[in-house]
């Protein structure tokens, strides 16, 4: 008896492993018959618009109920707008079930976003569950495409060997040939040691980090940034920077450049002043007289020197150059120092310092273009090179104008003034503002003695902003903050006010003073200097008055 139990538990093993055996054989065999891929390109350049298409095909001979797709796009892809990288297609677009023989292709567009050689996976899934079972199933694949392309400028305009402990500046340029419009843009520099940043032009979100925003195809720009970088003699630097693109919160890299500088023992060095100062910030119209020095750094005589000189600016005139020590061609922008015709130039000893000189004109009217106006000369002397930047400040103007004859106000009295009587007048302030971006405008005049306000002013929300000081007699217009080109290429800020004159009789037999001489001043932001100018003081003649001859404004 208990033989044929222990036959039976035998037996009834085998069987349920053969039954395990061929249920899981003909799971995997379930699983496929459906055929599931992804084809597409390859390859792809930067941001080119690239097209998946996922094939699933019932290869079986039993219906699959209840699909659903899960497509997944490479990370970073941009999309049409509404799209999300993970797409979920149920029943409504492929149908409530998958019947034998049944193939459908659903496609996919995106851009990939990456760094040149990078690769980008895109993932499929389909599940489903097989007519008369409870079970689901799923097929899964993948397909790579390589980004080969990417057609972004990017490069550092370094030298390759800078002497220690001078400040330099180095640019970084960028330029897109892409048909596609990459937002989201920034720029991140990486400093060796021993370097310390001093500034850059824009301005960085930080020392090391720039946003560029938008950028279309055939847009580029620059990054101009300055520092010191200290070091030993023949010691390398490695200057690195990234540009990317800002996706989902993440940092996109898709262009990475690096550039090499060795630190080189010192053989000249060159300086400048302008009209005596080091930092000079120039006024339009100015003259600039150039002073260059150049030392001997090197521990052996230097012979047979020549000195270049190259102007760079909209703001000089050209044609005002003058130097007795070099030569220039009309035309030109560049002066040569010869050794030839400067013995200064024939012989530099260790440790000796020489100089060379000229003088050139700042026009005194600018086009009004980019802001932060400025010159720059470079100086060339055997292998050393040096690059001098000169700001420009702002032109900030007022005109003062007085009027009998007006329509802001209509004035009474006499004319000509009488002495005793009162006669009243309009004072018209007018501001301009040409270059650079100026704050705390105000614009000051005193009063006479026997001359005062109405307390009519225009516009009327001006009078806020106008003030009077009864014991020093200033009249104060705050104007706050004034934009480039404010006045010149947009109306100006104005504002007119009534002034009362009572003359007395030692004025009798002579034209009165109204108000005296405007002034008005600022702070340019970019220069950093205070600016002021004036305009003249206002009599009773009123030259601005065509209606009041000379004559009429003289005391009776």
């Amino acid at each position: 008896m208990k033989r044929k139990f222990t036959f039976f538990i035998i037996i009834l093993a085998l069987f349920l492993g053969l039954a395990g055996y061929w249920y899981s054989q003909k799971n995997i065999y379930s699983r496929e018959i459906l055929k599931l891929e992804i084809s597409g390109p390859r390859e792809a350049g930067l941001a080119e618009e690239i097209e998946y298409r996922v094939t699933y095909k019932n290869n079986g001979d039993v219906r699959l109920d209840e699909p659903k797709l899960i497509f997944e796009f490479p990370s970073y892809s941009i999309l049409e707008e509404g799209k999300s990288l993970r797409q979920e297609i149920g029943t409504e677009e492929l149908g409530e079930a998958i019947y034998p023989g049944e193939e459908k292709t659903l496609r996919f567009k995106a851009r990939l976003l990456g760094k040149e050689g990078e690769a980008k996976e895109a993932k499929a899934w389909l599940n489903y569950r097989p007519k008369n079972l409870n079970a689901w199933y799923e097929s899964a694949t993948t397909f790579t495409t390589v980004i080969k392309e990417v057609p972004l400028s990017f490069a550092f305009d370094l030298p390759t060997k800078i002497e220690p402990e001078k400040e330099i500046k180095f640019r970084l340029n960028y330029f897109s040939n892409i048909d596609f419009p990459l937002s989201d843009l920034r720029v991140k520099v990486n400093y060796p040691a021993g370097f310390e940043f001093k500034k850059a032009t824009p301005k960085p979100l930080e020392e090391k980090e720039w946003e560029i925003g938008l950028l279309n195809k055939a847009e580029g720009g620059r990054i101009e940034i300055s520092g010191l970088l200290r070091g030993e003699i023949k010691e390398e630097k490695i200057f690195r920077a990234e540009l990317g693109t800002w996706q989902e919160g993440e940092f996109v890299l898709l262009k990475e450049v690096y550039k090499g500088v060795e630190i080189m023992e010192p053989h000249l060095y060159i300086t400048q002043l302008i009209n005596g100062s080091p930092k000079y910030v120039a006024n339009p119209g100015d003259t600039l007289h150039y002073e260059i020095f150049f030392k001997n750094l090197s521990k052996s005589p230097l012979n047979n020197l020549s000195l270049v000189v190259e102007l760079e600016g909209e703001a000089f005139d050209f044609e005002t150059i003058k130097t007795p020590d070099g030569e220039h061609k009309a035309g030109d922008n560049s002066i040569i120092f010869d050794w030839k015709q400067n013995p200064d130039l024939q012989f530099l000893d260790v440790q000796e310092e020489k100089k060379v000189r000229f003088w050139i004109d700042l026009k005194d009217e600018m086009e009004i273009k980019d802001e932060n106006p400025m010159v720059k000369n470079y100086v060339f002397l055997s292998q050393a090179k040096e690059e001098f930047e000169t700001k420009i400040n702002s032109k900030l103007e007022v005109t003062q104008k007085g009027y009998f004859e007006d329509e802001v106000f209509g004035n009474s009295g006499p004319i000509p003034p009488e002495v005793g009587r009162i006669t009243t007048y309009t004072i018209i302030w007018q501001a301009k503002n040409y270059y650079n971006q100026v704050k705390n405008v105000k614009v000051k005049a005193t009063l006479p003695q026997g001359v005062g306000l109405t307390a009519k002013i225009f516009p009327e929300e001006e009078s806020k902003n106008f003030t009077f000081d009864s014991q020093s007699r200033e009249i104060v217009w705050d104007l706050g903050d004034l934009e480039k080109g404010r006045g010149v290429l947009n109306p100006s800020p104005n504002i007119a006010f009534q002034v009362g004159l009572t003359p007395t009789l030692d004025q009798k037999g002579k034209p009165a003073i109204l108000i005296k001489e405007a002034r008005i001043s600022g702070e340019d932001q970019w220069t950093e200097q205070i600016l002021e100018t004036t305009s003249p003081e206002i009599d009773t003649t009123l030259p601005d008055d065509d209606t009041v001859s000379e004559e009429m404004g003289i005391v009776q």
